[in-house]
């Protein structure tokens, strides 16, 4: 992209602003929410419950086929943007703890999740595929920056109070709806959508769709009790979870079978199971060639990094280095590595392609773990130094670890979230994009669990060595991988090379 373009019609201009439209809410939620209700003397109790509402951006794909049937994503971002500066005004002028701050709460999580969705469809159509590589750079550190930008908030809180630190909030959200708005137009792109009944119909004519419908329940009730763990105290949950989703299928297929056939050569054009309204884009993904293995690859591409990544700072903690160490190296200049990383992944990918960066990258991603079994393998645990100061050398071997691994995790990052947007439809990218991601973060619960019953069995340098070969699977899987990224290339037509 040339560097030369007009600030305003500079691609990477927008994409920017919008992931830092689309990281700050995150911010404001996880780090200024808690910090303003403790000061407020709410209990930690009550502050540990909040977490609940952010379900809205795990679940958030349950309404992403809204954002594409109706369309219009930048109204969608403004209208999410103007939502969340008036719930920071109601902040403003509340006092005290109650069922209308966790209303507040819940709408503003809603409203983020919503502005995600209709930010990450808008992108996918506004990008060629060649530009998916550097523009993913620029995404990730302006997320990320976005996030950050709530710290400049707490800050605020001691200078205007927090009064004015929720007005300043709301007037940033507010100038982020009108950026929104003047971003450039979306492409023009008609979407053949079925009518629901045909949907619903055509469903219960489906034994493999109704059997998907049920798991696509099932797997809702898992993720919201991945949060809520009604599992753990409610006997026989499963059971019910398993009752309802099937309760569910069957409603649908009753209503289905309700609905009157349409008449041969009549209603809209496509087949009603990829083109309805509310599953259309499941259906439509899970009828591809090699989806399975892709998905799976999807899962599991990030596996080493994950692993690892929740026994890193524990480890760090049992070497001995103290919470400012860690903060500074491992959180703060990891992030501006991983930041740097990013922009250098996505510039990779864009000269490269997508299939050979991820490869590429990926393998550099997974082989820098061998970083921290080295320090693992050099660097003794303090409880057997007995809190000896920690040497100049084995700092300096730990913090070379770190910033690789940071750096190279950000290579990956790059490559990975690059195939994502290229094997989604323009016309339904955001609903499908969704799901993808969903898919991703499963891979995260899941490595964080097996992480910590690894390390504690097998200590932390085999843990940290076992994770590189956890990168092979997905390897295995590339053959698939590349067949998708061709045939998502025929579909976008001439102006996509093959990756």
């Amino acid at each position: 992209m040339p560097s030369s373009k007009p600030l305003l019609s500079n691609k990477l201009f927008w994409v920017g602003l919008l992931y830092f439209a689309e990281g700050f809410p995150l911010g404001v939620f996880y780090e200024i929410f808690p910090v303003y209700f403790r000061q407020q003397g709410v209990e930690l109790r009550q502050i540990g419950v909040l977490s609940l509402l952010g379900l809205a951006w795990t679940l958030k794909f349950l309404w992403a086929p809204a954002i594409d049937h109706f369309r219009h994503h930048r109204r969608w971002m403004a209208a999410a943007d103007v939502g969340m500066g008036a719930v920071m005004l109601y902040f403003a002028v509340q006092a005290g703890f109650g069922p209308a701050v966790w209303l507040a709460i819940g709408i503003f999580t809603v409203l983020s999740a919503t502005n995600d969705v209709a930010i990450d469809g808008y992108t996918i159509e506004f990008l060629d595929r060649r530009e998916l590589g550097l523009a993913n750079g620029v995404r990730i550190g302006l997320y990320r920056v976005g996030m950050l930008a709530s710290g400049f908030l707490l800050m605020a809180s001691d200078w205007l109070s927090w009064h004015g630190a929720f007005v300043l909030a709301a007037v940033l959200f507010f100038g982020l709806a009108a950026a929104c708005l003047a971003a450039p137009r979306e492409r023009k792109i008609v979407v053949e959508t079925a009518r629901l009944g045909e949907e619903l119909a055509a469903l219960a004519r489906s034994p493999f769709a109704l059997a998907v419908l049920a798991a696509f329940a099932f797997g809702v009730v898992w993720l919201v009790d991945g949060a809520t763990k009604w599992s753990s105290r409610i006997p026989g949950f499963w059971g019910y979870a398993a009752g309802g989703a099937a309760l569910l299928t069957a409603l649908v297929a009753l209503a289905g079978r309700m609905s009157p056939r349409p008449a041969r050569g009549a209603g809209t054009p496509g087949d009603p199971l990829t083109r309805g309204p509310m599953f259309g884009a499941l259906m439509e993904l899970l009828a591809r060639p090699a989806i399975l293995p892709v998905l799976l690859f999807i899962l599991i591409f990030k596996l080493p990094d994950a692993a690892m990544g929740f026994m890193v700072k524990p480890f760090w903690v049992d070497a001995g280095f103290t919470a400012a160490e860690i903060g500074l190296v491992s959180v703060n200049i990891g992030l501006v590595l991983s930041i740097a990383g990013g922009i250098a992944g996505g510039w990779i990918t864009d000269r490269i392609g997508i299939f050979s960066a991820l490869w590429i990258l990926g393998l550099a991603q997974a082989l820098s773990n061998l970083g921290y079994w080295i320090a693992a393998g050099i660097i003794p645990l303090a409880s057997t130094t007995g809190g000896a100061p920690i040497p100049f050398e084995h700092q300096a071997i730990l913090y070379a670890a770190s910033a690789t691994e940071s750096f190279t995790g950000g290579l990956g990052t790059a490559a990975f979230l690059a195939f994502l947007m290229a094997i989604v439809q323009k016309e339904r990218a955001a609903t499908e994009y969704a799901l993808l991601s969903s898919v991703f973060a499963l891979s995260r619960s899941v490595a964080g669990w097996v992480g910590g019953l690894g390390a504690q069995a097998m200590g932390y340098g085999n843990w940290f060595l076992l994770t590189v070969f956890l990168a092979i699977p997905a390897y295995l899987l590339l053959p698939w991988v590349r067949q998708m990224l061709r045939a998502s290339a025929e579909r976008a037509g001439p102006e996509a090379p093959p990756g």
